[in-house]
């Protein structure tokens, strides 16, 4: 039987040799001088992946004297665990996951037994041969065995052996990543009719943000291919003309043509990224196509007037709940899409432009300087309607601000349709909603407080 461990024993000496040549030679200053550090590197790769594949092989013996049959008598539940995953995971303090991954590759990659208790080859004797090499690490074998095993009933036993042939020389070299795109292509390539329906799969896309105690918004999105690839392309091809633009500027200044790089120019790649994003939907709130649905997304910066005057103090952003400074403020009233409202000193808006007919977008985003949204569940104003608190045509109601309400399509049904009824306190954007329950929700009628008075720290103090 083969020693598992001169392989590792060996990598160990090259490491160490590494190591010493390392030491020995000047620190790197730039890459052309570190060649003894690269070498190192790809030793201690080398080392570990070693060590892995003896890992592996220890991984599939607990398995195998843990296995089901052999119930309490088993060696994970003698050794007080639930599965051989969870033993392994706390000798090594990885997680269960990445111990589960071990005992897959393990069983996947060392000698079967038969039912008559001879031993049979390992399932998958490439990766397994690979692995006893130190070519590719339990990552990569554990990506090859998982599609392997996901395709084995729909591709001949011919063809799977020449995929996991392929994929485990493909893998060879590359990172993780750099491999699960291969898997992800050749996962097609071997399950053609199952492509559609792994697409129906990633139809549940969704985008999520929320702002942060120190006020930047956090976004988190997963998108299907086909959503995902015009969104990728805008974002690429935006990075991509800046940083051609940097590199086009960084001649000139070398040249002696220009000098120094505008701050802009030295922002990471995720910042280009997040500015990219940004301009794309300032633009599309500037848009006038009528398939694009930008209606009532007009951003509203506040501020009274004696702060905008003196620079002192702050202000607020529709939608935002982090105050900002004068100075952003005062920077952002110069994009022609940002809507200023200035306040006196009892809250009258000065400067909201001029409605040519009743509900006009105007009118709306006095509504939303008072309400702050649906005065029922807090949406914001680009998603609610106006509503009419005396209907316009069972009332005949006015089409007036005192007559206004925001409120989003789900609260709007339930008002009109579930017996609430809506109280206006007062005039201006200080004014304050009441939304008055009906007597099968409480027998009182006690009104509730909703809009911006209910959820604004000012409003409310």
């Amino acid at each position: 039987m083969t020693d598992p461990f001169a392989g590792v024993e060996q990598a160990l000496a090259d490491a160490r040799a590494a190591w010493e040549s390392a030491r020995a030679g000047e620190a790197p200053v730039d890459g052309r001088s570190g060649a003894s550090i690269a070498a190192l590197s790809e030793a201690v790769g080398l080392l570990r992946r070693s060590v892995d594949a003896v890992h592996v092989q220890v991984a599939a013996e607990v398995a195998r004297a843990s296995r089901q049959e052999l119930g309490n008598a088993g060696l994970a539940k003698q050794q007080g665990f639930r599965t051989p995953a969870a033993m392994i995971a706390a000798s090594t303090g990885t997680s269960v996951g990445e111990a589960a991954r071990l005992v897959a590759v393990g069983e996947a990659t060392t000698p079967r037994m038969t039912l008559t208790g001879a031993e049979a080859p390992p399932k998958y004797p490439e990766v397994a041969g690979r692995l006893d090499a130190q070519r590719i690490s339990v990552a990569a074998a554990a990506a090859i065995v998982a599609l392997l095993d996901k395709v084995a009933l729909r591709v001949p036993t011919e063809g799977l052996q020449q995929a996991e042939r392929t994929l485990v020389q493909q893998a060879s070299g590359l990172a993780l990543d750099q491999l699960n795109k291969i898997l992800q292509r050749a996962e097609a390539w071997l399950d053609p009719d199952g492509v559609e329906p792994r697409e129906a799969e990633l139809r549940g896309r969704a985008w999520h943000f929320h702002e942060d105690r120190s006020g930047m918004l956090v976004i988190s999105a997963k998108l299907d291919p086909e959503t995902a690839a015009p969104v990728k392309a805008a974002i690429e091809a935006m990075v991509g003309a800046e940083l051609r633009n940097q590199d086009s500027r960084r001649c000139e200044r070398e040249a002696g043509v220009a000098s120094g790089l505008p701050d802009e120019d030295r922002r990471t790649i995720p910042q280009m990224q997040a500015d990219a994003i940004a301009m794309i939907c300032r633009h599309m709130r500037g848009c006038d196509s009528k398939g694009v649905p930008t209606g009532g997304s007009s951003v509203v910066v506040r501020i009274g007037l004696e702060q905008l005057v003196s620079g002192e103090g702050h202000g607020t952003i529709d939608g935002m709940a982090q105050p900002v400074s004068v100075a952003t403020i005062r920077r952002m009233a110069a994009d022609a899409q940002i809507i200023p409202l200035v306040l006196g000193g009892d809250s009258e808006v000065l400067d909201f432009g001029r409605a040519k007919r009743l509900f006009t977008t105007p009118q709306k985003l006095a509504l939303g300087e008072r309400d702050g949204g649906c005065v029922g569940c807090g949406l914001p104003p680009g998603m609610t309607q106006v509503h009419h608190l005396r209907w316009w045509d069972r009332d005949t109601g006015p089409t007036d601000l005192d007559n206004g309400v925001l409120l989003c399509v789900r609260c709007h049904h339930r008002i009109h349709d579930d017996g609430w009824e809506i109280r206006i306190e007062g005039t201006g954007v200080r004014a304050k909603v009441w939304l008055i329950p009906p007597v099968y929700v409480d027998p009182t009628r006690t009104p509730r407080l909703g809009g911006r008075a209910h959820r604004d720290y000012v409003l409310s103090a």
